[in-house]
């Protein structure tokens, strides 16, 4: 019965203690029914914060990420590229709202190294909005001109690809790991077919993937769904490490994980029919990334 009750709503809980009540005498009702009318109000009090905190969960935020990857020339474009993130664009995006912003360049580039910037945004509106934004800010046009109007004789970049990310059900918002020395790894998901992809977003958070990285200290960064974007169908994630033998490490005890080789072993998680080639890119953060 006690369980029952703790479980009740205000209402079934005071047609309980007017029951209860009614079978009393009158001086003990007095008494009763004070601590009936304490009992249901705190009851309700706690409920209404339960609600509200399942209301939260609901409604929260479940955020959009640009992945840009800028193709360079020389060492001066790189140089222009990061110093426009450095003091024009990170600066803008954080008065908007838009926090952890990162820039990467390769861990070992072949020739000139590419950079590759994450820009999380709280909503696609948000997203929407930041070129006008942009558009109208006098600090950012000031603190950007070198990148913005380079001339088209000697460009700020030769090109940039640009993919649309949306966060995965289970890690709605990025997480941002301790500042220190580290590698990132950054990796892409193929899939032969839409619905491949969407029972490989199953896997990653119905199945308890996500968790698993977790767990095992990958350190998650973020996970994303390609909504637009070259090579789709796929999904983009980023794990960090402490050096190259960590990565390895991490990775071993992955495979050798026994919840993940329970889930791995189910017939429509298999990676032959969900996985057609991953991509791995090892990057280390620009002096100005805030990631």
């Amino acid at each position: 019965m006690a369980n029952n009750l703790n479980s009740a709503p205000p209402a079934m809980l005071q047609a309980v203690f007017f029951i209860v009540l009614s079978s009393q005498p009158t001086t003990m009702k007095r008494r009763s029914f004070v601590k009936a009318s304490l009992i249901t109000t705190a009851a309700g009090a706690v409920i209404s914060q339960i609600s509200e905190a399942a209301m939260k969960t609901k409604t929260g935020i479940r955020q959009f990420y640009e992945l840009r990857v800028y193709t360079l020339k020389n060492a001066r474009q790189q140089e222009i590229v990061e110093e426009y993130f450095a003091n024009a664009f990170i600066p803008a995006l954080n008065r908007y709202g838009s926090k952890a912003v990162g820039l990467f360049t390769e861990l070992k580039p072949t020739g000139q190294t590419k950079l590759y910037a994450f820009i999380p945004h709280n909503s696609l509106d948000d997203l929407l909005a930041v070129s006008d934004k942009l558009t109208a800010d006098k600090l950012y046009l000031a603190a950007g001109d070198a990148y913005l109007n380079a001339p088209a004789t000697e460009p700020a970049y030769e090109r940039i690809e640009s993919s649309l990310l949306k966060a995965f059900a289970h890690m709605p918002v990025l997480q941002v790991p301790a500042k220190k020395p580290r590698i990132f790894e950054l990796r892409r998901y193929e899939h032969a077919s839409e619905a491949a992809g969407k029972k490989k977003l199953e896997m990653f958070n119905d199945a308890g993937e996500i968790d698993i990285f977790k767990r095992l200290g990958f350190n998650p960064v973020f996970f994303g769904e390609t909504i637009i974007g070259e090579l789709r169908p796929n999904l983009i994630y980023m794990v960090t490490f402490d050096d190259m033998a960590a990565h390895d490490s991490h990775w071993k005890a992955f495979g050798n994980d026994p919840e993940w080789k329970k889930i791995s072993t189910i017939p429509d998680y298999a990676d032959a029919k969900l996985v057609l080639h991953i991509t791995s890119t090892f990057i280390v953060p620009a002096a100005c990334s805030q990631i």
